[in-house]
């Protein structure tokens, strides 16, 4: 059975206002560990995006 790696990516909002994007993309243990990262920033709007091999999340509005 082949192992299937899944990558996370997220938006969020910045404390100013700004919205964000991440640039790469993170396995499962990385992903919590920056959801926490940002969190503890005051990042608000906070949405993990489950993305392919080479994808990563788009700004929406």
């Amino acid at each position: 059975m082949p192992i299937t790696m899944q990558s996370y990516s997220f938006t969020w909002t910045d404390p100013d206002g700004t919205p964000r994007a991440s640039a790469v993309a993170y396995d499962r243990i990385s992903a919590d560990r920056r959801r926490a990262e940002l969190e503890k920033a005051g990042a608000t709007d906070i949405d993990e995006v489950a993305v392919k091999p080479g994808e990563l999340p788009k700004l929406e509005g």
